[in-house]
């Protein structure tokens, strides 16, 4: 089970940590990704990161702006959220990939699990 946290609105330009708690699964043997999909849209890559947390992998749209990172003690992932702009509007997913120590993807279908979403506003 994952559950994202975090979420809520925020001005332009502000910052947010959104937070995916894992339970039921050794949480290590899973890289862990970000997604988001705004209204009207489809589901789009964010960030992933491998199950160590030594490799990462962002959408152009957020590098630079945010950072995955993940606790492996405290099964949990994490992502921050810097200079928020109006376009990161959207519904926030985390979910989980049963692959090899490095890997990390930007693919959907790749990802096992996923949790029911956390809301993030970002206002003007």
């Amino acid at each position: 089970q994952l559950v994202e946290s975090g979420g809520g609105l925020v001005q332009a330009g502000g910052s947010l940590r959104l937070s995916c708690a894992a339970s039921g699964r050794t949480f290590s043997n899973y890289a862990m990704g970000w997604f988001r999909q705004a209204p009207g849209k489809e589901r789009e890559f964010v960030a992933a990161i491998s199950r160590s947390g030594g490799t990462t992998y962002y959408a152009d749209s957020v590098k630079g702006r945010f950072t995955s990172s993940r606790d492996n003690a405290k099964n949990t992932v994490y992502l921050q959220m810097n200079s928020l702009k109006l376009e990161d509007t959207a519904v926030y997913y985390c979910a989980a990939a049963y692959k090899p120590w490095a890997w990390v993807g930007a693919t959907d279908g790749d990802y096992n699990y996923w949790g029911q979403g956390t809301q993030v506003t970002v206002s003007s």
